[in-house]
Formats: C-alpha cells, structure tokens, sequence
C-alpha cells in the first residue's frame, strides 16, 4: 500500500520526499516511518499533540538532526531527478524558529544582507579584493532592501532588533531566510509569540507569498516559496496552507505488531481551502475539516485506522492534478 495514497506526483513536481523516516533519543522513539512528498510552491502546515516530534522533524529537513532510519531528499535544478539526501545543513533550506535569529548589533538591512554576505565571500576576498568587494556589497544592500520593502519593512531599515515589535523581529527574520533563495522555507511557532492582531498580520504577508507563488506558475515559471509550517494553531495552520499533514503518537502499535509505540507517524494529510487576501476570514469554511484533525490527530484512541485520512493524492488523482502510479511507494515516478 503505498504510504500516501493511490498516486505520485509528476517528476519535477517536488521538492523533499520523506522516505520512511525514523528519530529518537536515547532509548526513546520519536518519529517512525514518516513518508511524505512536498510539492515545489506547496505550503503544507503541519500539525501534532505536543512531543510528536514535528519540530525534530524540521531539524532533520535543515540537516542538524539527521534521522535514524530512512533517508531525506532534496530536488533541484542542481540535483535532477534523483535529488540529494540531507545529511548536514546547507544553504537551500532556510529557517524561522519562534525566537528571532537575529544580530542584536546589526540594524534589520545588514542582518538581512549577512547572509549573502558570507555566502558569497570569505575575509580574505573582502580584504584583498576590496573594489570587487564594494560593488558585491552594494547589490546585496540592495537586495536586502528589496526583500525588507517585500515583508513591509521599507521603513524600518535601519532599526535595530531591541527597537523593532516582535512582529517587525519575525518579519526581518523571514526576509533573512528569504534572500538565500533556499530550496524550502521551514517556520517552526514563528508567530507563537505574537499578540492575536500582529499574528494575523503575518499571516497576511504568508497569503501574499502563496499568491506570488500562483502568480509564477499562471506565468510558467518556477514557484518562488515553498513553505513548511508547524504551528498549535488549527485555524492558523488551515488558512495559511494549502495542504495539511497532522502527526500523532496516539495509536494502538499492537495492531501493527509493535509492543511499544515506535514513535509518531502521518496519520492525517489532505487538501485544505486557499484563502487570498481579497477574501474576509471565514472560518466557518473549514469548521468540518478542523473536527475531523483534532479526532484523529489528537485524540489519545483515534476511531480511525491511521492510513484512512491520509488522502493527498488520492485528492489530487480525484481533481486530476496527480496520475496513478505503479512504481514504488517511495519512489518518484
């Protein structure tokens, strides 16, 4: 039975493939057997009761924890068809935790150009080719410019962390992640610790990036976003994604022939409504869909056997965005 559902994506289509993924620490299991493949532009939400491992699954996305079992792999350009494994962090995969990364001695403009910065040069190269340094220096001042006046920060520039709100904070560092260009965007509780009105501004600024990224491709070209959020907030993770994946350590292993719970697996991963910035919050849209992953996410004894609700591209092959598949459940066509 294939993991997902009855289908798989187009090759080129996507942008991380989770292949039977497995963590722990120590003698205590984490994750297990977490299969899922994220379309390129996708922005999937992803959700879990507390300990399910949803923020040590985004460590091992960014490469500092790699799993156990199972492997991570990254598409590209640059990779081809056959991506590559994550194995170590890099700089296409960025990423925005609920405490802001930020240089308290760097105003919001030189934290967003850092960067590049050192991305593209080394002390030597700044010290010994100082001409081609300047001009290098100017396009990323620019650019980190550009990537401000895109979060709403044109006026905000040359402020530093300690006298920017925590919503300005989380904006700057959104933009550091951004101007890498990296490959996928992980938030981590970004807007955790923001008040209701701020957290719903930046939810906001999340919509306008979906809508530049349906922009590209009615245009042809290659979606600039893509975005992986975990968040506590069912509303929030429903109306700022357009794919829902919830994981839970709350099922009966005895049926599986485990003793013991081997660790959180996908047990929810469906479509969810795309919402754009001309349209008034309406929550009442999803009420149903919100129910439904709170019984089968949360709930300690979910009534559901655990693959029943994951229907992505079963979805897809339905609307007619995903043709079915005879190859591997684990493998792109």
């Amino acid at each position: 039975m294939n993991p997902e559902g009855d289908a798989s994506p187009a090759a080129g289509d996507i942008a991380l493939e989770s292949r039977g993924v497995g963590h722990g620490f120590g003698a205590k299991a984490v994750l297990f057997d977490v299969n899922l493949r994220l379309r390129r532009g996708q922005f999937l939400s992803l959700v879990g009761p507390s300990g399910c491992g949803k923020s040590t699954f985004l460590r091992a996305i960014v490469g500092t924890h790699p799993p156990r079992a199972g492997e991570l792999r990254l598409f590209s350009a640059e990779t081809g068809a056959q991506g590559k494994i994550i194995d170590a962090p890099g700089r296409d995969r960025g990423i925005v935790y609920q405490q802001y990364s930020l240089f308290p001695f760097l105003t919001a403009r030189e934290n967003v150009a850092i960067g590049p910065m050192l991305d593209q040069t080394s002390l030597a190269f700044r010290c010994f080719r100082r001409l081609r340094w300047r001009q290098l220096r100017r396009e990323q001042w620019r650019a980190a410019g550009d990537m401000l006046e895109k979060v709403k920060l044109a006026d905000a520039m040359n402020l530093y962390p300690q006298e920017m709100s925590g919503g300005m904070r989380q904006r700057v560092a959104l933009a550091q992640a951004m101007i890498m260009k990296p490959e996928i965007i992980l938030l981590d509780e970004p807007f955790g610790a923001l008040d209701e009105a701020t957290r719903e501004d930046l939810q906001y600024m999340l919509l306008n990036l979906y809508e530049e990224n349906q922009k590209a491709v009615r245009q042809g070209k290659r979606p600039p976003y893509t975005l992986i959020i975990v968040t506590h907030e069912l509303n929030e993770a429903i109306y700022v994604g357009d794919r829902l994946v919830g994981l839970s350590q709350f099922w009966d292993w005895r049926k599986e022939g485990h003793a013991a719970a081997p660790g959180a697996t996908v047990v929810y991963d469906k479509q969810t409504p795309v919402f754009d910035t001309k349209t008034a919050r309406n929550f009442e849209r999803f009420t149903a869909q919100r129910e439904e992953i709170r019984r089968v996410v949360f709930e300690p004894e979910p009534p559901c056997d655990r693959q029943e609700h994951v229907a992505y591209w079963r979805e897809q092959t339905a609307r007619g965005n995903a043709a079915p598949t005879d190859s591997h459940p684990h493998s792109l066509p």
